[in-house]
């Protein structure tokens, strides 16, 4: 179970009319402007601007947000009015983003953008841009968002749009934060603030201050990051604007448990689940749970540990639809999860054919002999498509009892990969191939996770998870891990020195081993997976690793040390874990 900070992103609408201030979002705005609705006595383009105010400064109900907003299509389009409609649709991209409803947002932001585009409002198409990026962001495709980013920042910047200039930026900084590219994301944070800072913009300004906290905390500056956060938090408190909040206090959760406070860091995580429970904020309910998920885990609570992952889980799937957004830009799915849906397509299509069949035996002998060739040929096609989801000994139990009870796994090692720079790269790399790339390396990775015995567990964009031990145990799961990433290691290195049209990349690798908990997460899609402290340490392992290196924890190190020779790196310092002896593992080419 690995944890990321998260930040808030900007999915701001925008007073378009030159000759009204900048304003912020203000959910009191929105309260004084429904008495105006509800009196219906305006009318032209006074109704648009009372549609828009309404759209943008309801940040309570998104569901009436989302309401304004297709009244304001329905009208902006009767009176040809692009501007409004425009706006209409950013709006109503965004509402259906905070509903944690991505594949309707992208396809909201993408109809702003055309319209924007074929008008020549820059502002309007820049905008627009930054979406689309958010929208890849929160499905973790860090490589499309920044694509879309520079996009959006080269637009912005020949505008005088300074607030939506801002806010691009302040999310660009924040997917480079996810990348752990932290001077970079400094960099555009700073610019942000300057920019809300020069209109007055004080949500925007409350934004970026906690974006910046952020970043100090991941360096380890916490009195830096505490203040930032605290005055970010302040002010948003004074505009009700919840869904920051949320994420804010997860951060200053993380602060706590660097100090090595559970209690405080438990007690600032339950708060942002209640504040996004409150105000159905799907993702962040699933962020929350994450997070005590490993707060309790940490203090020794594994019941409520699983019971929150759990929770996490299956709000991850109502939001994180990632095949629907990634399919509309042409990009590569998650096939993990597309085949397990497959599956359970065909399984109901089977009962439905059985019920046919029992409804109507008396069509006769042949009609019967045809429908069972049908069942058993698509039963036979879903068995294989469950296989290639889950391990053979968990599918079976699957088929044979219809759940699988979560195991503890006493002697795992968990290998963690992470391509070098990733997004720096594909700043600089066109989409379609650098899905070609990752697909043609992750599928070689599949191949040698097969050849050794590894049990392949999940990608989360260029990182590549797998475990060896499980789900039957192993005596040699960590020799054999080693195997596989020396295999790994070599084909990555061996990619880069041939003329295939294929990027090259440069490759870290982390192993720790320990005891893990496996089982099937999620309702819907279900998902093998682990988690556990073991995880976590391994994730931490890869992260601290060096290009093209192997890195060891001592445990996996104690297993493989009397047949594979390692080099000591000493006591190096991870994150809110303390100092963990390092291993390189020393192989031909070293």
């Amino acid at each position: 179970m690995v944890m990321h900070l998260k930040v808030y992103y900007f999915l701001i609408g925008f007073f378009w009319l030159n000759s009204i201030p900048v304003n912020a979002q203000d959910h009191r705005v929105a309260d004084s402007l429904t008495a105006i609705y509800l009196a219906d006595t305006l009318t032209g383009d006074a109704k648009l601007e009372l549609l828009a105010d309404l759209a943008f400064n309801e940040i309570n109900d998104f569901t009436l947000a989302n309401k304004y907003a297709e009244e304001l299509i329905a009208l902006a389009t009767i009176h040809g009015n692009s501007s409004y409609l425009s706006q209409g649709y950013f709006q109503k991209g965004t509402a259906h983003r905070q509903l944690g409803e991505l594949e309707r947002a992208l396809k909201a932001y993408i109809k702003c953008a055309e319209i924007s585009k074929k008008e020549e409002h820059k502002s309007f198409e820049g905008s627009a841009y930054g979406a689309i990026a958010d929208i890849y962001a929160v499905s973790e495709n860090y490589s499309n968002a920044m694509l879309y980013y520079h996009k959006a920042i080269k637009v912005l910047r020949k505008d005088t749009d300074t607030i939506a200039l801002a806010a691009t930026l302040s999310n660009a900084g924040d997917a480079l934060l996810n990348n752990k590219v932290y001077d970079s994301a400094l960099t555009y944070f700073k610019e942000a603030e300057q920019l809300f800072e020069e209109v007055k913009y004080d949500l925007g300004k409350a934004y970026t201050l906690g974006n910046i906290g952020m970043v100090y905390a991941n360096l380890g500056q916490n009195d830096i990051g505490e203040k930032n956060i605290d005055e970010a938090i302040r002010i948003l408190e004074a505009y009700e604007d919840f869904y920051p909040i949320s994420v804010y206090l997860l951060s200053m959760a993380d602060i706590e448990i660097e100090k090595g406070d559970s209690s405080s860091a438990i007690n600032y995580a339950q708060r942002s689940l209640s504040l996004a429970k409150k105000y159905r904020l799907k993702d962040q309910i699933s962020d929350a749970n994450l997070k005590l998920s490993g707060l309790y885990e940490k203090i020794g609570n594994t019941t409520a540990s699983l019971k929150h992952y759990k929770d996490h889980v299956t709000y991850r799937d109502s939001v994180n639809n990632i095949k629907a957004v990634q399919s509309m830009a042409n990009m590569r799915t998650d096939f993990e999860v597309s085949q397990k849906q497959v599956e359970v397509d065909l399984l109901n299509q089977q009962k439905r054919n059985q019920r046919i069949i029992l409804g109507f035996t008396v069509v006769g002998l042949f009609t019967l002999f045809w429908y069972y060739r049908t069942i058993s040929k698509e039963k036979k096609r879903s068995e294989k498509l469950l296989l290639n989801i889950l391990p053979t000994e968990i599918a079976q139990e699957l088929k044979k009892n219809g759940q699988v009870e979560a195991v503890k796994c006493e002697a795992v090692t968990v290998l963690f990969t992470d391509f070098v720079e990733f997004s720096k790269i594909a700043e600089h790399t066109e989409p379609e191939q650098l899905v070609k790339s990752i697909d043609y390396y992750f599928k070689k990775f599949d191949e040698i996770t097969s050849n050794f015995g590894l049990e392949k567990i999940k990608t989360v964009g260029d990182s590549y998870m797998c475990a060896s031990g499980l789900p039957t145990s192993n005596p040699r799961h960590a020799q054999n891990a080693i195997k596989a990433a020396i295999a790994m290691t070599s084909f990555v290195a061996e990619t880069g020195k041939t003329g295939k049209d294929i990027s090259r990349f440069e490759i870290r690798v982390g192993l720790h081993s320990g005891p893990v908990v496996a089982g099937i997460v999620g309702i819907k899609k279900w998902q093998y997976d682990i988690w556990g402290d073991t995880v976590n340490i391994a994730s931490r392992m890869e992260s601290n690793s060096k290009p093209g290196r192997i890195n060891l924890s001592e445990t996996t190190y104690s297993e493989i040390k009397e047949e594979y020779p390692c080099e000591f790196r000493g006591e190096i310092k991870v994150k809110n874990r303390g100092a963990f002896k390092m291993y390189f593992l020393q192989t031909q080419n070293e």
